[in-house]
């Protein structure tokens, strides 16, 4: 260990005397500058950069990140997916804008960050003319990022698969190609085919523009990691139980709908796969390329699904896997940092003060801070939900079926940069934000604050449902109920100009509760416990209309802002 800092500590030097960037250098010999960190899931995977939710990360997050022990940040985005598509597949700017921010915080806390192209469909085979797409978008990536610091990496695909290895190589020389024409500083992930497998880097070309990083990803033995995972074909979903290591447990029966198939093979297979040595035999596989290419591998991504695992045997899998990723000196990111296979406990608030799954941390490694239980107690101030950004502390929790949903609509605003539009939308459709941890609003509600937002729409007789719903207990009788207003004519005139439009908490009326059935109001909602507020099509659909709304909040009696 000694060694290896004081070789990143020499090469750093010669960064500072020649101008190229800590990464870079590393990329020379099998050794890398970030050693350990986490993929940041689910922020920058959305349809378009108008429907990311830049808030829901913070640079507070990246301080917590470090704070646990993590050098490394890979960040999946659905790069394709931020662009206006063919032929031209023009980076929208509002993505680069999003973009920086993340990289000023990244080169201040001194995290490498890896920009993941996670364009990725587990149901689609990698298109074989990809770099039609791979080429104009790394082009301006790289034209982009090309000043920034080496902090910064580029990961051309994730995971491409069903394509054959040839292919790929080809397509990934493409994008190294564009990228090294406008950007020679930044080091870049190359990956193989078969799912970005170890069993596939030995296919993966020498690459002769240098200052690549090789990465694979770990998920053996898959049918302990994946058990319950509803994306693979079959869905594994019906399967619980497997133990790591085996013979940890008893076994479980192979489901009677997954007999026959690839899963029932594997579970039969289970007593040889399920074993810590046939854990670290895989990884030896990317070790042993590491030492016969002489160059830097990274493990890009390991992790158990926690939905149907043992959370005791699944914190032994990652100690396993991440001891001997590090004896081996390969760094490394888990999936994911909050999510389904994330660092936090199962159904809580994923809060980092209360909710960090404390064993799970150490056998990573990581140092967390203590945690305290989490209470929740009554709001006694506003707060906001939009103000040219969903608020902090909010998610993204709306569903649309069709039309247009853009929560950085730039033209006429009623105050700031940004505000919500959406048009189109099919009845019963929502813009939807989710409060994270519920909020207790009852103390607001018998103050007489309200709810207090600018909206515009351009269609007489349109109605609009505003609402809040409570949260659901585990009691049979209970369902999540909802407490709402309607906004038409009489409230807001749909004349095409901003009116703003304040409704006392205790004006809202009981609603009901759709819970795959329907249940009508019987004064159950509990503003004690409340999960969200929506802005719902609920009397008719938005086909030929359009709205707008700026500035949401929860107002004291006074409604100064």
């Amino acid at each position: 260990m000694g060694f290896r800092i004081t070789t990143v500590v020499a090469l750093i030097g010669v960064v500072c005397a020649c101008g190229w960037g800590p990464a870079a250098a590393a990329a020379a010999n099998t050794d890398l500058p970030f050693h350990r960190g986490v993929n940041l899931t689910g922020w920058l995977q959305v349809g378009s950069a108008r429907e990311i939710q830049f808030t829901e990360f913070t640079k507070q997050d990246f301080l917590n990140i470090k704070s646990l022990g993590c050098d490394v940040i890979r960040l999946p985005i659905n790069l394709h997916f931020m662009t206006d598509g063919a032929p031209n597949y023009t980076i929208d700017p509002l993505f680069f804008y999003f973009l920086d921010q993340i990289v000023d915080w990244c080169e201040e806390l001194q995290i490498h960050l890896i920009l993941d192209n996670h364009t990725f469909d587990v149901d689609a085979s990698t298109d074989v003319n990809l770099d039609q797409v791979l080429v104009p978008v790394w082009s301006q990536m790289a034209e982009h990022c090309r000043d920034r610091s080496t902090y910064l990496y580029y990961e051309i695909l994730n995971e491409p698969h069903g394509i054959t290895d040839s292919r790929w190589a080809q397509i990934q020389q493409k994008a190294i190609t564009a990228i090294r024409a406008v950007d020679r500083t930044h080091t870049i992930v190359v990956t193989g085919a078969g799912w970005g497998s170890y069993n596939n880097l030995k296919y993966v070309p020498v690459y002769r523009e240098g200052n690549v990083i090789y990465s694979f990803h770990f998920y053996d033995p898959f049918m302990f990691t994946h058990q319950g995972a509803s994306w693979t074909d079959p869905s594994m979903e019906p399967l619980a139980g497997v133990p790591f290591p085996y013979g940890a447990g008893p076994m479980p029966a192979c489901p009677d709908q997954l007999k026959g198939t690839w899963i029932d093979n594997s579970l039969a297979a289970y007593p040889r796969d399920g074993t810590v040595s046939r854990v670290k035999e895989l990884i030896d596989i990317a070790v042993a390329f590491r030492d016969q290419r002489q160059a830097p591998v990274f493990c890009g991504e390991f992790g158990v699904y926690r939905r149907n695992s043992d959370n005791d045997q699944r914190v032994y899998w990652y100690e396993v896997v991440r001891k001997h990723l590090e004896e081996n000196g390969i760094p490394w990111t888990i999936w994911d940092y909050q999510g389904g296979f994330g660092l936090f406990n199962q159904g809580s608030n994923e809060l980092f003060e209360h909710d960090l799954n404390i064993p799970m941390v150490e056998a990573l490694g990581l140092t967390a801070p203590k945690q305290t239980p989490f209470v929740l107690t009554p709001d006694t101030t506003g707060f906001d939900l939009y103000t040219d950004f969903v608020a902090p502390g909010l998610s993204n929790s709306g569903y649309t079926t069709q039309g247009t949903v853009d929560y950085y609509w730039n033209l006429d605003p009623a105050e700031g940069t940004y505000c919500i539009y959406c048009a189109g939308l099919a009845r019963y459709n929502a813009i939807g934000f989710n409060f994270r941890p519920d909020k207790d609003l009852s103390l607001l509600v018998a103050n007489g604050s309200a709810l207090d937002l600018w909206v515009r729409g351009d269609t007489p007789g349109a109605k609009i449902e505003l609402r809040f719903l409570d949260t659901k207990t585990d009691d049979p009788a209970d369902h999540p109920w909802r407490m709402g207003t309607a906004i038409d004519a009489s409230v807001a005139p749909w004349d095409g100009q901003w009116h703003r439009v304040q409704i006392p908490l205790s004006d809202f009326k009981d609603r009901g509760a759709w819970d795959n059935a329907w249940f009508n109001p019987k004064g159950a909602f509990d503003w004690s416990a409340v999960d969200r507020f929506e802005i719902v099509s609920e009397y008719h659909d938005f086909v030929g209309m359009q709205f707008w709304f700026d500035e949401i909040r929860v107002t004291d009696p006074t409604g100064v802002r």
